[in-house]
Order: structure tokens, then C-alpha cells, then sequence
């Protein structure tokens, strides 16, 4: 069809939609049903397996795996940064690695000990299919959306994306719950979960896909060595940008050390709630852990409204000291919590922050970018060290939690991080960023 013009309003809702068809993947695959299913394999063989050689525990394995996703994602990002910039069919490249986590998603279907390394690429690939997509998908908003229409149809997508997550995940655990209506085991109605969520993230990208021009220039442009490795001559002329501004380079490292404590925590606790909270039998745990996961969900939204009155009254930088002092108690806190009832208050809690933390990071990083029209290049950074933070992290918690068997403890060395972020932050003059 011929392109829409840009600013059209079907062509903005078609691009806010993908947030529809993708979020399902963080909600069920990242955080819910893919977690309790994983833990519950090992549930009679206690918690270690052989693999690669070495006898690991399943969280620290599931620890490395995501890490190392991570870790290419990292590196694959500024590339796929540049490349975007310039080819001029950049929605081949987002359907590829759309197709790539959607059909790796059905392909956890299979996820068993007995093919553990063929369940763990499934796992692998379908978190850099995600996350090489979402490259592609939010070059396109300056393409598509003017720049007073950017902020309102950016959050319409989390919108959608919330709300399409939640829908699927309510299927699934009346799926989960009631497995006999529909003839079939727990463990099976957690992997058709993963079959939905590849047709799902399919099927419903198919309208974003019908809209989207093909690229934002009709003739792209030769595909050479310097246009490959344009993202990482930006993030170098970042890095080289941040030696004389003083206020941002401290910001930069308060919010890199608390990123990778905050990531951490939220990509790891459903599989701490499986280890460590009594609950009273499996089905319990089972529908307890969702419940957790949705009253994060909820309070998020929440916190970030919260998070935002208060920083307009105290300022941002004070706003972030003091919700970063509250995960450093919620971490400490976490070592002594065994109960379902103690599992509920701590999601709701960690909701509550959680929405908060990350909606004012960016907005403060914001504040604080120099004068500059080549912010794409910034925020750039802020990704990659987003995701280079999220790889040590894990890779923290997976070594203390294989060398001490407790994901306890690695959930009280976290709050180091946020002590310490604590003190990076206190750095910044509260007035560079109100």
C-alpha cells in the first residue's frame, strides 16, 4: 500500500500496536509462567544439573544464560543502531528478529532436562529476537511521529503493551489453574502459554507491519564497514562528551550501579519467590508467583505517577537517593522473608519502586543532556549501559548463588549497589537536575 504520511494517526496506532504484540514476551516468558515452569522441572530432582561440564544450580544457570543474551545484546545493539540509520528496509530487520523471539517462544514448548541445551538456545534467542526488534521498532518514532506527537504516542504503546501482556497472562493462568477443563496437565497449559505468546506476538505485529513504510528513506544507501559500526563511533564520541560534563558522568555511574541491582531483582525474583517462600503446596506457588507478578504490574503504574508528583515538588536527583534507599532495605529485608503473606507485601513494594525507579532515570538522564540535536546517540549509551549493567548483575548474582546455594544472600549483596548508588547520586548537585 502506499505510505502513509507521517503524523497520519492510523500510522501512529499502527506503530503504538507492536507494544500490543510484544509485551507478552516480558510478562509471560520474562518475568511469569516461563519462570515457575523452569523451576518446576527440577522440583524432583532438587535445584543442580550437569551442564557444560559443570554441576550448576538451575537460577545460577538461568543467571549465565540471560547474561549472556545480554551481553550480545549489548554488542549487537549499536550495530543494529547504525545499520537502522541507514538502510532503507529496516522493517525486514525488525521482522527478523520479531520472527526470531516469536518462534523461539514456541520453541520453549520443548524446553525439558533432557534437551536442556537445545531449551536454553530457545531461551536465548528469544531474548535477543525482543530486544534487536525493539532497536528497529523505536528508530521508527521520529520517522512516523511528529516531535510534538512523540511523547503521546510512545506512552499509548507501553499502554497497549500493558494492557495486551495482562489479557494474555489472565488466559494463561485460567489455563494454569484449571488445567482439567481443557484436558491437560499444569506443566502442559505453561507450555501452550509459550505457543500463545509466538502466535500472538505474530499475529498481532502483522497490522503494526501493514502500516510501517519500509524504511525512512526510500533509496537506502550502501550498507558499508562504516555504516555497520556507525552506533559505536557514537557511543565513543559520547563517552569522549562526558569527560567535561562533570554533572552527567556522576549521574551516568549512580544510575549504572542502581540499573544493575534494579534489573537484577526484577529479572530474578520469581525464580527466588519458587526457591525460597514456604508455600503450602505447588498449585499455591503456582498461582501465588502470577498474582506477584501482576501486583507488580499494577502498582507500577502507580509508582511512576507517585514517582513523578514527587520529584516535581523535590527534585529528581533527591526523589532517586530516596527510592533507591528503599530497595537497599527491600533487599535487606528480603534475606529474612519465607512466607507467602511476607512475598506479597515485597512485590508490592518492589511494584511501587520499580515503576517509579526506571520512569524518573530516564527522564533525569534527560534533563541533564547538553545542548544537543544528536540525542539519539545519548540515549544510546544509556541503553548499552543499561544492558552492560543488567550483564553484571546476573552474572553477581548467578556466582553467589551457585558458590553459597542461597539466592538469599545474593539478594542482600544487591543492596550494596544501591548504598552505593546512594553515594554516586549524592554527588550530583541537586540543582542540575530539578
Amino acid at each position: 500500500m502506499k505510505n502513509l504520511p507521517k503524523g497520519d494517526k492510523k500510522l501512529l496506532n499502527a506503530w503504538a500496536f507492536y507494544d500490543w504484540a510484544n509485551s507478552v514476551y516480558t510478562l509471560t516468558i520474562a518475568s511469569a509462567v516461563f519462570p515457575i515452569f523452569y523451576e518446576a522441572l527440577f522440583t524432583d530432582r532438587g535445584h543442580y544439573i550437569d551442564v557444560f561440564g559443570m554441576r550448576l544450580k538451575n537460577s545460577a544457570l538461568i543467571s549465565f544464560t540471560t547474561a549472556a543474551a545480554f551481553l550480545v545484546v549489548s554488542f549487537i545493539s549499536p550495530l543494529l543502531s547504525g545499520i537502522a540509520d541507514y538502510v532503507g528496509n529496516k522493517k525486514a530487520f525488525m521482522k527478523f528478529f520479531c520472527y526470531l523471539g516469536a518462534l523461539s517462544c514456541v520453541g520453549l514448548y520443548w524446553f525439558d532436562l533432557g534437551n536442556i541445551y537445545i531449551g536454553l538456545a530457545f531461551y536465548f534467542l528469544g531474548l535477543i529476537g525482543y530486544w534487536g526488534s525493539l532497536v528497529f521498532y523505536n528508530s521508527y518514532l521520529p520517522d512516523i511521529a511528529f516531535e510534538d506527537q512523540q511523547d503521546r504516542i510512545s506512552a499509548k504503546g507501553y499502554s497497549l503493551g500493558y494492557i495486551g501482556s495482562v489479557i494474555l497472562l489472565l488466559i494463561n493462568l485460567g489455563m494454569i489453574m484449571f488445567p482439567k477443563t481443557f484436558h491437560i496437565t499444569a506443566i502442559e497449559a505453561m507450555r501452550y502459554s509459550f505457543i500463545m505468546v509466538g502466535i500472538w506476538w505474530i499475529l498481532f505485529s502483522q497490522y503494526t507491519y501493514y502500516y510501517l513504510p519500509k524504511g525512512s528513506k526510500e533509496n537506502g544507501q550502501k550498507l558499508t564497514k562504516d555504516v555497520v559500526f556507525n552506533g559505536f563511533k557514537e557511543l565513543k564520541k559520547v563517552w569522549g562528551l562526558l569527560k567535561d560534563n562533570v554533572p552527567l558522568r556522576r549521574y551516568l555511574g549512580g544510575f549504572f550501579v542502581s540499573s544493575m541491582a534494579v534489573q537484577t531483582v526484577m529479572l530474578v525474583a520469581t525464580y527466588f519467590g519458587a526457591q525460597e517462600i514456604q508455600w503450602s503446596s505447588k498449585e499455591e506457588g503456582t498461582i501465588g508467583l502470577i498474582i506477584c507478578i501482576l501486583i507488580i504490574q499494577l502498582v507500577a503504574v502507580i509508582g511512576a505517577v507517585a514517582t513523578s508528583r514527587a520529584s516535581a515538588k523535590f527534585g529528581n536527583i533527591p526523589t532517586l537517593i530516596f527510592i533507591n534507599a528503599i530497595w537497599a532495605v527491600f533487599c535487606a529485608l528480603a534475606y529474612f522473608i519465607t512466607l507467602p503473606m511476607h512475598f506479597y507485601v515485597m512485590a508490592t513494594i518492589a511494584g511501587f519502586v520499580m515503576g517509579g525507579v526506571q520512569a524518573l532515570s530516564r527522564s533525569t538522564y534527560s534533563k541533564l543532556l547538553p545542548e544537543t540535536e544528536d540525542t539519539a546517540s545519548f540515549f544510546s549509551f544509556y541503553d548499552v549501559a543499561e544492558k552492560i549493567g543488567i550483564v553484571i548483575g546476573m552474572c553477581i548474582y548467578g556466582i553467589i548463588d551457585q558458590r553459597t546455594g542461597s539466592p538469599r544472600k545474593a539478594i542482600v549483596v544487591l543492596a550494596i549497589f544501591f548504598v552505593t548508588s546512594i553515594f554516586l547520586l549524592r554527588r550530583v548537585h541537586k540543582k542540575e537536575a530539578l
